[in-house]
């Protein structure tokens, strides 16, 4: 081949660029169809991973919040599987355990029940529990009122009650004044006050708390708490954890049941992320039929354009350009659908986010890998049409049409 030929068979970037755009701006609905299997696949891994993300950094925030130095303490069983009623003495011993802030009892009186009026039949009890409490509960816990005030020391001995957030729901009650009033164990006691939420006690948000005094007089509570909560110094939560058993029960500490609440928080990220993983290898399979796809629609382009390919060749096309172009537009496709499909994604993320009130967060890395997974895929779709056309000779490609 002279030098001239030579130099007239030279293909430009730009020019690859628009010979790799043919086939998409002739058939713009094959093209968008068999980008879209592209954008369905990376649209799934970008929003999976964003909502992922998001959901975990909101839980990792409220993990913060509500802190991970809450413990809780319970009766436990004996080897025979006898439950073993925790000391009456148990809230002074914790409370004076080594790096303990705060520790309160509370005690569940499962004979008593709660009606918003005497009225009410007797079976229905609406799930509501009845416990005996210390009046630190909110420091240990770290809780609020949503209305109200707390049990204190002078109304912890007279019919006064708080209501936890669901216990208020269900009873119907929303506001506090000296008519609002409950009836409990044949008797009418008034509503002091409403908690917030407690997250990391939801027992308590379906209780109904009295004072333990009033307790002991009016029902003849013994003194025995049902549970404990326990406010550690942070840095030496697990210390305190290991300490928690000897202190409530020294002669069997092995019976005393010593858990941490923010744990349960903690699992449900492993959850998410095992979740995740499966989410992703469908976004992957999806990805996969996509390129596919792709290869399908390249394969039946380079038949129907054999007319083209062949006319490019006799007016001297090397077999390496027309092999470059039909492997360009396979990429273009693809790169195409990992585009639309990281925005499809991206705003999946935003709008799920937002309804459930997180802040939105889409990982760049998710992104990038988004765009290069698509140009890997559209490349390796594109190998075989692209060979394939190259193979074409001009004389083969001209007499078949």
């Amino acid at each position: 081949m002279t030098a001239s030929n030579t130099e007239r068979s030279r293909l430009r970037n730009g020019d690859l660029l628009a010979l790799a755009t043919i086939g998409i701006r002739s058939r713009p609905l094959r093209a968008l169809l068999s980008a879209l299997g592209v954008a369905i696949g990376i649209g799934a891994v970008v929003a999976v991973l964003g909502v992922t993300r998001s959901s975990q950094a909101d839980l990792l925030a409220r993990i913060d919040r509500l802190g991970t130095n809450l413990l809780t303490v319970g009766s436990g069983q004996t080897v025979g599987g006898d439950e073993v009623q925790l000391p009456s003495t148990a809230s002074l011993s914790v409370a004076r355990t080594q790096w303990v802030s705060t520790a309160t009892a509370t005690a569940e009186l499962p004979s008593l029940h709660v009606f918003r009026t005497d009225e009410v039949p007797q079976y229905r009890t609406g799930g509501i529990d009845v416990r005996a409490s210390g009046t630190n509960l909110l420091d240990t816990l770290n809780v609020g009122m949503s209305t109200g005030v707390f049990l204190s020391d002078v109304t912890s001995h007279y019919p006064v009650v708080v209501l936890g957030h669901d216990a208020a729901a269900t009873l119907g009650i929303d506001r506090v004044d000296p008519q609002v009033r409950i009836w409990l164990g044949g008797q009418w006691f008034v509503v002091a006050g409403i908690l917030q939420p407690v997250e990391l006690a939801p027992e308590i948000d379906r209780s109904v708390l009295i004072g333990t005094p009033v307790a002991v007089a009016l029902f003849g509570y013994d003194g025995h708490p049902t549970r404990l909560y326990v406010k550690a110094q942070t840095a030496h939560t697990v210390e305190v954890a290991a300490l928690l058993g000897r202190a409530v029960n020294p002669e069997q500490p092995n019976t005393v049941a010593v858990s941490r609440p923010s744990d349960l928080l903690e699992s449900r990220l492993l959850l998410a992320n095992s979740a995740t993983r499966l989410l992703v290898g469908l976004g992957a399979i999806a990805l996969l039929v996509g390129g596919v796809g792709i290869a399908n629609t390249m394969v039946i382009s380079v038949l129907e354009r054999r007319t083209e390919v062949g006319l490019r060749r006799a007016l001297g096309a090397t077999r390496r350009q027309i092999a470059a172009q039909f492997f360009a537009e396979s990429l273009l496709l693809a790169v195409l659908g990992g585009v639309a499909g990281v925005v499809l994604g991206a705003l999946t993320t935003v709008g799920t986010a937002l309804a459930r009130g997180w802040q939105p967060l889409v990982p760049p890395t998710a992104v990038w890998a988004g765009l290069a997974v698509a140009a890997v895929v559209g490349g390796l779709a594109g190998l075989y049409p692209a060979v394939r056309a190259a193979s074409l000779t001009p004389t083969d490609a001209l007499r078949s049409s």
